[in-house]
């Protein structure tokens, strides 16, 4: 029996040999106590070379891979591998965790830094994309993460001395990061023409933005920002795996095995090369190096550290050596003295002293080395190879005595004989040789039985026998020294063995689990003088076992410390220490072996912790000798609360079931009722699985729970107020110190914490995300601040909150089994204990974890299973009870004694100021002293003790007692029975609530004419309850089985129950006392009907398909209705009480006859013309309606009609009452419903007077009362129920502009694909043809012409620099909203246009840009906070969510300077609809485009994400904080208003209730304004405007535009509301109002922009004036004195901008839409000066060369040539069908040319004037036109092509010229070709999926401008005919552009002008 128990010895970790420097870099360092800080396997070392002493830092699971040290040299971070790998900050002196990071990462944590300050810590991880994370450590969250690189990432710093900048590098590259808000955004470096693009292995920064890096080649780089701006060649010979900076300079270590120190400004201070000191070398490779003063710390890949002294640098000093490559296996001991052999597969073997820790001897072999042995003088070593050969050495001076090769494959195991003589030999090709010592190892045997690898020998003391172990677990037995095997048994029986390293063997059974079969430990060795047993197996765990242990499933102790396979564990000769090496992390360790310790000096042996606890889970003595479990705790752990369908689920099913919904819909439905019913009274409190879940509050009212309503009771006025927060079952209940919030933990998928308030019954904040399943804990810390919860999900999480904020503090892993308490330390905030089965546990916080130690027994007691524990008077002493009914005592995590308390388990315990009280199965409430050394007082719970005016009944004496709690003198206790009892400290009890006791209830009726009902349950009781203002039981009855019904004669006096066993019985219904019983059913009785009337007859209905029909009077069965298929579920009553309708399981309808039982059949439509006496059937045609849509989860398991037939009740599986209006035809009738119940609602009736409803709960054993409140009735309260599952389907109307904006799919330019259909081979890819005339290297010939004609007259030439963006025409009206506001007073306004943010100044025009999105913004709004002035937030699309820089982002920026405060990355796939800063300013809230219209709320200035979630499944277009909260807002979309709270960090929603006015239905909403006392107003599609109180429509403004409300604005100021809408300007009426602040009376404004409709998409109200954004792209300001408008920008609406033309003498430049307009736009004045309708859309435009004529070519193949001063149609004409591309005049003016996309190119003779006649065309044009330029003689035009191809012809005989001489020699007029070798060099790499455009030469011919699908505009010199020329590029366009061009004016100005093509953009021109 010994093994079931753990042995009661130790291990201690004394000494770990090795240092890992494979694969890992930058992991060695000095702290401030001048130790060495390092990492080996899976433990940190902290060495100190002064006292030669190390210390063990053992929080980690897994091999530790990367290590930082904090700038203050004291703590370290260290980050490890594994599938959910965490970070461990702990201090390097004390060797405690600090804090612990996870949950982010996957695989493994490559590198850590500290930023300057220490405060935050960057970690990379090894997961694919290799993401790169930011944390707050201190408080282990998480700040910032972001995709790091495609590739490995090798190193990361922080810039120290730039704030919230980071350099990475890693595979061929570097990347310089900027933290903002929550973005981290990375530049790539810049690698240029300096250096090579190469892998990056290491990096410093240093001042003045300068960063070196060290390069796989050995070169430095030093970079300036972004860019490369020198190399220093040939700093080391090979890769730079280290660099180090410190106060002196810097220094780096590379693979060439030298350091080099450097000075600050990095040139060469000393190179110390360490291959050729004394200690070197050849191979030496650097992996980490430390310089400090005059130390250097060195460590090598082969596991060596040397400390280097400056002054003598070439003695370096070894510290630390291990085994380097390959695996570690061989391990022997000296059988004499403290020494220890290993041997590796590096082929070395060594010798360590355990005294000294030290190697004292190396030699190197020539082969892999896989065992050793030492015999038993200590005088041979034999080493076994993995060639199959084997060597001996001499130990004192490794010399080699022989080398036999007798074998080819590998020597696994060699032993010598206990006498000397003989050495066996274990191969891997499965036999043993026997060699004999004395002659010279000649070989005297072999083995031959095994048929796999040898794995394990022993000898027996004798030397006459061997055993040996193999690779499939056979144990063999042979005869020495022949080598026979031995079969018998017997002959074996007694035989001694000499050692035990066999891991199979009757002996060692025990070390195998019970149930496995897996040969997974590789090593044991026993000890027979301590009995102990040590194993080694392949998770790197060293256990102990007793020895022997005979029986599977020992228990141990168990060690972490090696990361991977422990190969191999022996005890030292004396049974000292333990020697364990691990295979893949080189080390050896060294543990102390404590034997039978000492409870006390463990305390100082062990301080050190570790997150998987040294005593195992399994170490725990077996169940045997623990008592039996208390059957109450039995059935509780039995209990998953598991849900087949969570309230979670429902909006997914129902979205399954719309299809169905739809067709099912096309009657119109009926309306919900009028009536509505409210909770008032529960009976019932849980007791039965729940504890110390019962307080008093503040001001003396109780709080509790029941299903899944949190209960507040006043006493003294006996009612009740509720909690309806939660819709599920409350498992759990603790009261905050201050005794005034309350937080209620329930059951659920992903369940919610609610904490709230008690007065105002509001919630103040709701914890999800971090539990599965439910809550089973929860506790307040002593300053109310934290919360701590425990889940039930099967490793019982535990989570620290701060709950205010709604924070997950701290999170860990309980334990395997059941959690029942937990409870935070009162004095030190950062500790906690849980108690459960088998289970005390303390915690304290690091970080984002917690660290959990066992409580340690020792031998006072037994490990039991804890029910409830608290804390005593200082914060060391806890208390405990347990199952078995005695109090424990803890000191810190000792027990100190345990007190006999109860008889039975002690379920709750309470702390008072002077001692303590406790309750427990026994009924019995103890009063103790502060010690618990004696019992003050004893209360036993009994009937005789309640006081005498207690109403209601306690149902049996010494109830268990499950909950109690102190107060306002008296105790509160809560029972297993459903009671709470207040005993008076004087004794006498009173009764306050109670219900029915565990078991499920159905059975219920209400009495005819009195307001009592009567209920029966699985818990054999049958109950009377009063309704009426007393609420109490009247009267109870035990029965003999459960019931499931029961019913009251029609008089009132008798009461028939039926019994689960099929009898039922008739009882007086004053006295409750048996009348008579029948028996004639054998399944349960489920349904019991007296007749209407007199109650002459009685129908029984049971589960096996048969009612009987009794006779009251003669007491006989008379009558037996048979026919029905399945179990009968309800029965009624016609009012004759001569048919009975009836229900079935099969979900059958029947009617039968009384009192005979004939079946009847009745037509559907005849059913509903029957008078019922009752109605409680839930089939046929009238209730059709009250199936829920998602009928085939749930079942409809009651209903109940009122006396008037109006109003049908029903309950249903998902714990749902609901009210319909009867009759409900039509299926998925509308309704109301409410949630209190947890699951089945198991039966609902009406009372007699239809005054109330009350409702039973299946397993919630709760009782229910409603009060019913008519139509009209209707004080406004905060919980009002639900609505109906669906939206109505009738949708207000239907308007273009809104349609348009919720179907548009932006387009996202990282995606970005051609815009033009070309095909071919881009440029950059042809193959150049030859060309025919080569021209000789020196050419004779004459100068060749210039490419381009110039007008640089007389000046001389300068290139363009640089572009900066200047002007931009255009806004973004037509799918956005809300965007443009007034800044400063109403001098600037700001808004938005493609990527840009704009600041407009009203007076000059003048304007300045945001340009940091790189996408589309599609939402602007301002804070309107005074402490955040001119700040502005921009949201954008974006691809997916995937935190990379092409997520959605919104930008907060400051609009003066335009500088970025903080970028949130989000969750939003698609893009950011919508934003809204709250009335602190310091919270913004977003909506996005996803699916899910997903809403977050962040705190911006952190970038922290407080609150998610899913908005509606359509559109949300607006989302609006009220101007004076920052907790309420409200979202208005598609069919869809609904009003939010944020409760710590959960977001709350109601959905606007209509039902108040007659006739609203839900419309599409468009646009929000507040008002006050908590009014808002929502514009809809249909031009009207509602009004909310609260969350209810309280009146309708119709018809406040006559077109859809598009925008409101709330003015802070007066609180006049603006409203804009789509309008037809009319005499009245006008397409902006300003209203008074309650929307009763306006005053329209006209827009005077001569449009048909005016449609108004943002308006802005500042000083005197209102700012108008259209869809017309025009932002108009209007005074509100005078309405006179003022145009202050225009731009185009729609289509694409393709055409540009500029004028060829002036500022002027035209443009051309497909919205039919050519608009004519000064750049001076910065205004559109006129524009054209030409009513259809245009594609190109030009001037002539006087500028006196412009050509225009349109999308239908027309073209039209305007006069410029006039602007008449000179001329038109139609040749083409399709579209026009370019159309150009010859410089001579005399030819037009137009290209179209019908592959032609077309010439006319303006000389003939207007009749336009074509005088010739180019042919075999092989694709559509792009662009077309003339030479300067007009003789030529050049033509590009949409297959890639330029061509060029003569003009106008349209001849193809193909001479490539001649067309070099051609000067052209003008150069807008993206086609022909002088262009080559635009075509950038990334040009697979997007194309460039279109390009312009400057006038002066030497810089050239081009425009792309991605957005960008991009500046060359000209010509570029090299591939993949560098550029400046500007990003301002979302996307494509189209066409441009520039004029020079002189060499400073340019003028730009794009216009671009993207559907989503419009309109928008912009000058650079």
């Amino acid at each position: 029996m010994a093994a079931r128990s753990a042995p009661s010895c130790h291990l201690r970790l004394e000494w770990v040999y090795g240092y890992r420097g494979h694969q890992c870099r930058n992991n060695l360092y000095y702290t401030a106590a001048k130790e060495i800080v390092y990492f080996v396997a899976g433990v940190g070392v902290v060495y100190s070379p002064r006292e030669h002493r190390q210390k063990f830092y053992r929080g980690h699971s897994d091999d530790i891979i990367s290590l930082a040290l904090h700038p203050e040299r004291v703590l370290v971070a260290t980050g490890q591998v594994g599938k959910e790998p965490y970070i461990c900050i702990w201090d390097s002196y004390t060797v405690q965790t600090i804090s612990v990071l996870k949950d982010v990462h996957t695989h493994g944590i490559a590198c850590l830094a500290f930023d300057l300050d220490g405060q935050r810590l960057v970690s990379v991880g090894l997961d694919s994309k290799n993401a790169v994370c930011v944390w707050d450590w201190k408080r282990g969250k998480m700040l910032s993460m972001a995709p790091g690189h495609t590739d490995r990432i090798f190193d990361i710093s922080w810039d120290l001395y730039q704030p919230n900048k980071l350099v990475s590098c890693g595979v061929k590259h570097i990347k310089f990061w900027s933290l903002c808000g929550n973005a981290l955004t990375p530049k790539r470096g810049v690698f240029g023409k300096t250096g090579d693009l190469q892998t990056i292995l290491c990096l410093a920064c240093a001042r003045d933005e300068l960063t070196y890096s060290g390069a796989l080649n050995g070169d430095i780089y030093v970079w300036k920002g972004i860019n490369l701006i020198r190399t220093i060649q040939g700093a080391h010979a090979a890769g730079i795996f280290s660099m180090n900076a410190c106060e002196e300079g810097f220094a780096t270590g590379g693979r060439d095995g030298c350091i080099r120190l450097w000075d600050l400004t990095f040139k060469p201070i000393t190179v110390i090369d360490l291959r050729e000191t004394d200690q070197g070398y050849k191979g030496l490779s650097v992996r980490s190096v430390c310089w400090r003063g005059d130390h250097i710390l060195v460590g090598t890949q082969d596991s060596e550290i040397f400390e280097i002294v400056v002054q003598e640098r070439n003695k370096p000093f070894l510290i630390m050596q291990g085994h380097c490559e390959g695996e570690l296996w061989a391990l022997a001991v000296h059988p004499t003295k403290p020494l220890a052999v290993t041997g590796s597969d590096d082929r070395s073997v060594r010798i360590w002293s355990l005294v000294d820790h030290a190697l004292i001897a190396r030699c190197n072999m020539e082969e892999p080395i896989r065992c050793a042995a030492v015999n038993a003088d200590g005088i041979h070593l034999a080493l076994g190879m993995k060639d199959g050969s084997f060597t001996v050495l001499r130990v004192r001076d490794m010399t080699e005595v022989v080398h036999i090769k007798d074998r080819k494959e590998a020597i696994h195991e060699l032993k010598y004989s206990p006498d000397g003589t003989y050495l066996a030999v274990g191969c891997n090709d499965s036999s043993v040789d026997i060699y004999g010592v004395a002659q010279r190892y000649k070989k005297v045997g072999e083995c031959l039985g095994s048929l796999s690898f040898i794995t394990h020998l022993d000898w027996s003391s004798d030397s006459r026998y061997l055993q040996t172990n193999d690779g499939n677990g056979k144990r063999l037995f042979y005869r020495m020294p022949g080598g026979k095997e031995v079969t018998s048994t017997e002959e074996i029986k007694g035989v001694h063995w000499a050692s035990w390293t066999c891991v199979s063997g009757l002996e060692v059974n025990g070390i195998w689990p019970k149930y496995s079969d897996i040969n997974d430990i590789n090593s044991v060795d026993g000890n027979y003088i301590g009995q102990v047993l040590v194993t080694a197996d392949d998770y790197g765990i060293i256990k102990l076992f007793r020895y022997p242990c005979l029986r599977k499933g020992a228990k141990f102790r168990k060690y972490i410390g090696h990361s991977a396979h422990v190969t191999n564990v022996r005890w030292s000769h004396d049974y000292q220490w333990v020697i364990s090496i691990g295979g893949a992390d080189h080390s050896v360790f060294q543990w102390k072996f404590i034997p039978e310790r000492k409870l006390k000096d463990a305390l100082h042996i062990a301080p050190q912790e570790s997150l998987a606890d040294s005593h195992s889970d399994e170490s725990d003595s077996d169940l045997s000798d623990v008592p039996e479990l208390d059957s109450e705790i039995e059935q509780e752990t039995q209990l998953t609360y598991r849900r087949q369908v969570y309230k979670e689920d429902l909006p997914q099913l129902k979205e399954q079931c719309k299809e169905k919904q739809k067709s099912a819909t096309s009657k119109r439905r009926e309306r919900a009722p009028g009536n509505s019913i409210r909770l008032h009274f529960v009976h019932g409190y849980r007791g039965y699985d729940c504890r110390s879940n019962l307080f008093y509050t503040q001001i003396g009212e109780i709080v509790y729970h029941v299903a899944a309503v949190g209960v507040i009771y006043n006493r003294q006025q006996n009612t009740q107020r509720f909690y309806l927060g939660h819709d599920d079952d409350i498992l759990c209940l603790t009261i905050h110190p201050l005794k005034d919030y309350v937080a209620t933990g329930q059951v659920g998928r992903d369940p919610s914490i609610h904490i709230w308030d008690t007065e105002t019954i509001k919630p103040l904040s709701i914890l999800k995300g971090h539990h599965q399943c439910g809550i089973s804990a929860v506790d307040f810390s002593a300053d109310g601040k934290r919360l701590a919860s425990v889940g039930i999900d099967d490793s019982h999480t535990i989570v620290l909150w701060d709950w205010k904020k709604g924070e997950k503090l701290s999170i860990a892993r309980g334990s395997k089994d059941k959690i029942f308490v937990v409870k935070m330390n009162p004095y030190v905030p950062d500790k906690l204990i849980t108690a459960g089965i088998k289970h005390m546990k303390f915690w304290r916080k690091a970080g984002g974890g917690l660290i959990g130690r066992k409580g340690y027994i020792g031998t006072l007691g037994k490990n039991d299973t804890m029910m409830c524990a608290v804390y005593g008077w200082t914060e060391e002493m806890a208390f405990s009870g347990t199952s078995t009914g005695d109090v424990c005592i803890w000191r810190d995590i000792f027990l100190v004694k345990t007190v006999k308390a109860h008889d039975g388990p002690v379920f709750s315990m309470h702390a008072l100021e002077k001692g303590f009280v406790t309750g427990g199965k026994d009924g019995i409430i103890a009063l103790w002293d502060d010690s618990f050394e004696r019992c003050l007082k004893t209360y036993a719970i009994k009937r005789a003790a309640l006081a005498p005016g207690s109403k209601g009944l306690l149902l049996e004496d010494n109830p268990s007692i499950r909950a109690i709690s102190l107060g306002h003198g008296h105790i509160l206790v809560g029972t297993k029975n459903g009671e709470i009892l207040e005993v008076d400290k004087s004794g006498p009890i009173t009764l306050l609530v109670q219900g029915h006791m565990e078991g499920e209830v159905w059975g219920l009726a209400t009495h005819p004419y009195l307001p009592i009902c009567a209920t029966v349950s699985d818990d054999k009781t049958l109950r009377i309850w009063d309704l009426s203002p007393s609420h109490c039981m009247l009267a109870v009855r035990k029965l003999k089985k459960g019931g499931r019904c029961c019913c009251f004669s029609p008089d009132g006096k008798a009461l028939a129950v039926g019994l689960n066993d099929g009898s039922f019985l008739m009882a007086n219904a004053d006295t409750l006392e048996d009348l008579v019983s029948f028996h004639h059913r054998k399944d349960m009785i489920s349904d019991i009907r007296f007749s209407p009337g007199s109650g002459k007859y009685l129908a029984v209905a049971s589960h096996d398909s048969f009612i009987d029909i009794y006779n009251v009077m003669s007491s006989k069965r008379v009558g037996i209705c048979k026919g029905a298929t399945s179990y009968i579920t309800h029965i009624d009553w016609d009012i004759r009480g001569k048919l009975l309708q009836v229900n079935t399981g099969a979900k059958e309808q029947l009617f039968f006859e009384a009192p005979r039982g004939k079946k009847q059949t009745i037509p559907s439509v005849e059913v509903e013309k029957i008078a019922w006496a009752s109605w409680t059937s839930v089939l046929g045609l009238c209730c059709e309606g009250i199936w829920p849509v998602i009928g085939e989860v749930t079942d409809v398991t009651a209903s109940c009609l009122t006396s008037d037939k109006m109003v049908l009740a029903t309950g249903d599986d998902l714990g749902f009452v609901k009210l319909f209006r009867y009759p409900t035809k039509g299926k998925f009738g509308k309704f109301k419903r409410y949630v209190a119940h947890s699951t089945h609602v198991t039966n609902v009736r009406w009372t007699y007077d239809d005054s109330m409803l009350v409702t039973l709960g299946g397993t919630d054993m709760s009782l229910m009362v409603w009060t019913n409140e008519m139509e009209g009735y209707r004080e406004k309260r905060p919980c009002d129920s639900e609505e109906s599952d669906i939206d109505s389907e009738e949708d207000g109307g239907y308007d273009s502009d809104v349609t348009r904006e919720n179907e548009i799919s932006y387009t996202i330019r990282a995606l970005s694909t051609n815009i033009r259909p070309m095909f071919g081979i881009k440029p950059h890819l042809q193959q150049k043809e030859p060309s025919t005339d080569e021209r000789p290297p020196v050419s004779r010939a004459p100068p060749q012409p210039e490419k381009l004609q110039t007008n640089n007259v007389g000046k001389k030439k300068r290139p363009i620099e640089d572009l900066v963006l200047e002007l931009v025409f255009g806004y973004r009206g037509r799918d956005c909203r809300n965007n443009v506001h007034y800044l400063n007073d109403g001098d600037d306004i700001i808004y938005h246009t493609a990527s840009i943010g704009i600041l407009h100044n009203v007076a000059t025009g003048s304007q300045s840009f945001y340009q940091e999105h790189n996408d589309d913004i599609l939402c602007l709004t301002v804070n309107q906070h005074p402490k955040f002035i001119n700040i502005v937030a921009t949201g954008q699309v974006g691809d997916s969510a995937d935190m990379s820089a092409a997520a959605p982002s919104i930008h907060i920026w400051d609009a003066m300077n335009k500088q970025t405060l903080s970028i949130l990355r989000c969750y939003h796939s698609k893009g950011v609809c919508s934003v809204s800063f709250s009335a602190t300013g310091k919270l913004l809230l977003s909506v996005g485009l996803d699916p899910e219209h997903t809403i977050t709320i962040w705190r911006w200035q952190e970038g922290a994400k407080i609150a998610s979630r899913a908005g509606h499944n359509q559109r949300i277009f607006v989302a609006e904080f009220r101007p004076d909260s920052d907790t309420q807002f409200v979202s208005v979309g598609v069919k869809h208003v609904k009003f939010w709270t944020l409760a710590g960090r959960a977001l709350l929603s109601k959905k606007g209730l209509l039902s108040t006015l007659e006739d609203a239905r839900m419309q599409t909403m468009l646009a929000i304004a507040f008002g006050a006392n908590n009014l808002t107003f929502t514009g809809t599609i249909s031009g009207d405007v509602c009004v909310w109180k609260d969350h209810i429509l309280c009146r309708i403004v119709a018809r406040a535009h006559n077109g859809p409300v598009f925008a409101m604005y709330t003015t802070l100021r007066d609180g006049l509301i603006v409203t804009g809408g789509k309008e037809r300007p009319s005499k009245e009426g006008g397409a902006v109002k300003l209203w008074d602040q309650e929307l009763r009376r306006c005053r329209a404004f006209r827009l005077e922009t001569g449009q048909a409709t005016d449609c108004v998409r943002s308006v802005c109200r500042g000083k005197g004036k209102i700012l108008v954004g259209t869809r017309n792209a025009e932002i108009i300001e209007v005074g509100e004195k005078n309405a006179a408008c003022n145009i202050l920008v225009n731009g185009h609406v729609d289509g694409p901008i393709w055409g540009l033309a500029t004028h060829p003498s002036r500022d002027f430049f035209l443009s051309a839409a497909e919205d039919g307009t050519v608009r004519l736009w000064d750049i001076a004045d910065k205004k559109m000066l006129n524009k054209v309708n030409l009513g259809h859309a245009a594609r190109t435009v030009c001037y002539s060369p006087e500028g006196d004529m412009v050509a225009i070519g349109m999308k239908n193949g027309e073209f039209i040539i305007l006069l410029v001063s006039s602007l008449k149609i000179w001329g038109k004409k139609r040749d083409r069908r399709c579209a026009i591309h370019d159309i150009r005049f010859s410089p001579d003016s005399r030819y037009l040319a137009v290209g179209s996309s019908e592959n032609s190119v077309d010439f006319y003779d303006l000389t003939l004037g207007p009749t336009l006649n074509r005088i010739s065309y180019c042919k075999d044009i092989p694709s559509f036109v792009i662009q077309m330029d003339f030479s300067a003689d007009s003789r030529y035009l050049q033509v590009s092509s949409g297959c890639y191809k330029r061509h060029v012809y003569e003009v106008p005989s349209g001849k193809h010229l193909m001479d490539h001489a001649a067309i070099d020699r051609i000067t052209w007029a003008t150069w807008t070709s993206i086609l022909g070798d002088e262009v080559l060099g635009i075509w950038s790499r990334h040009a697979e999926k997007a194309d460039v455009n279109c390009a312009c030469v400057s006038h002066s011919g030497i810089s050239l401008v081009t425009g792309d699908d991605f957005g960008m505009v991009k500046l060359f010199d000209f010509p570029c005919p090299e591939k993949f020329l560098t550029c400046l590029e500007m990003c301002t366009y979302a996307s494509l552009r189209a066409a441009e061009m520039t004029t020079q004016i002189n060499p400073e100005t340019r003028i730009t002008e794009k216009k671009n093509q993207n559907p989503t953009l419009h309109g928008q021109v912009v000058l650079t």
